[in-house]
């Protein structure tokens, strides 16, 4: 009987020494897959604010162009103001020389 005891512990000691190596194995392969799930998910941020600066990069360059656009706008209408100011000024300075003429003549 003690023959058959130790072939039945040698064989529950094959038995957990079997089981130790692939729960060793087990843990690398997770500890593998965490670290590439870890590398993965770092790569996803990183071109995800890629990404995002880009977009930003393109909504901040679109507004310079609009509010460039607009600018120039108001600087014409400025100019268009101007001018018929300046226009009307011209053609009134006949009519105000002769005014202040006038007024000061008569003193």
């Amino acid at each position: 009987m003690e023959g058959t005891e130790k072939s039945l512990l040698q064989q529950i000691r094959e038995k957990e020494l079997t089981l130790n190596i692939r729960i060793s194995e087990v843990r690398k392969e997770a500890e593998e897959i965490i670290l590439r799930a870890r590398n993965e998910a770092s790569k996803i941020i990183e071109d995800s604010e890629q990404e995002g600066k880009a977009v930003a990069s393109e909504y901040y360059r679109k507004e310079m162009e609009r509010i460039q656009t607009e600018i120039e706008g108001i600087k014409a209408e400025a100019n268009q103001k101007a001018a018929v100011v300046r226009a009307t000024g011209e053609r009134n300075v006949q009519s105000a020389t002769e005014k202040i003429l006038k007024a000061v003549l008569m003193e």
